[in-house]
């Protein structure tokens, strides 16, 4: 069976740790800070996590960039020149269009290495719902899985990776242009915590509205117990934007609430692309559960 590499772009999360025990690569896309342009490193190598969340808190809106298709038949054509096959994850393309650059990437290089094969699959998620679709992928290929066969679990399964998520100032959806000033106004002035998943076309979406975070976090829990499953390929993975102390709490929370007491829990920031969006204070769970079918 021909060796292929598993790849993912910045929305993926996982930080090198995670990466290095998958064998999971990752094409960075962009952001912007005022007139400076950054790498989306999921390893903060040129700027520190926290001040990338300062910098939100102070006011400033960070534009973030996706890959372009040049830049990945330069990344691509690297595992090519390797021997290697590729199999992209990208992040949802309701959230990106990186999915159509990858698209138009394997058309200019398919010529090239007519061998070769090169497969990139829409997530329909983002964000350790991505990284644990891309730890799944891994899995399979450790166990003999040849790379059409992975793509073809992937594409059967994606739908079945569950976000729940909880927001904690929506003035932060609103700088990003997610909100309407209103909502962002009238919800902060209420305590408004917004419960967001990934429906199923792959975009965020609001699933209900709870007033103050405790039970906007006391709902994630019991709406996560409601639709996850016991799998022999679980994965739990928690994420936040620079609130390390409540996602240890919220983890404790997800923990008491799950059938599973022995699964482990893996903690880790929301990366910079989507992290530019919800801003800090964000909380959020990813697991196997019941499939994904509300579309907003």
């Amino acid at each position: 069976m021909k060796d292929y590499v598993i790849v993912s772009d910045s929305c993926c999360d996982l930080e090198k740790p995670l990466r290095d025990k998958y064998s999971i690569e990752y094409i960075p896309m962009s952001f912007s800070i005022g007139e400076k342009s950054f790498p989306a490193s999921l390893d903060w190598e040129r700027i520190p996590v926290k001040q990338f969340y300062d910098t939100i808190r102070g006011g400033t809106r960070i534009i973030t960039s996706q890959i372009t298709s040049p830049q990945f038949c330069d990344s691509f054509r690297r595992f090519l020149d390797e021997g290697k096959d590729v199999l992209y994850l990208a992040c949802s393309s309701a959230l990106s269009g990186s999915y159509k650059a990858s698209l138009d990437a394997v058309e200019k290089l398919s010529a090239q290495y007519p061998q070769s094969e090169i497969i990139c699959i829409d997530s329909l998620t983002s964000c350790y719902g991505l990284g644990l679709l891309c730890i799944t992928a891994s899995e399979l290929r450790q166990s003999g899985k040849s790379i059409k066969e992975v793509a073809r679990w992937i594409e059967e399964n994606k739908l079945t990776v569950n976000q729940e998520c909880c927001v904690d100032k929506l003035i932060y959806l609103k700088m990003a242009g997610r909100v309407s000033a209103s909502s962002a106004f009238f919800g902060g002035l209420l305590n408004i915590k917004p419960l967001l998943i990934s429906d199923a076309k792959g975009q965020n979406v609001a699933i209900e509205k709870v007033k103050g975070k405790k039970n906007a976090v006391r709902r994630v829990a019991e709406r996560t117990a409601e639709r996850y499953k016991s799998l022999p390929y679980q994965h739990v993975l928690v994420s936040h934007s620079d609130c390390p102390e409540e996602a240890e709490e919220f983890k404790n929370i997800i923990a008491e609430a799950l059938p599973d007491k022995d699964v482990e829990i893996h903690v880790g920031y929301i990366g910079p692309i989507v992290g530019a969006s919800v801003g800090p204070g964000t909380l959020a769970v990813y697991f196997y559960g019941e499939k994904v079918t509300y579309n907003a």
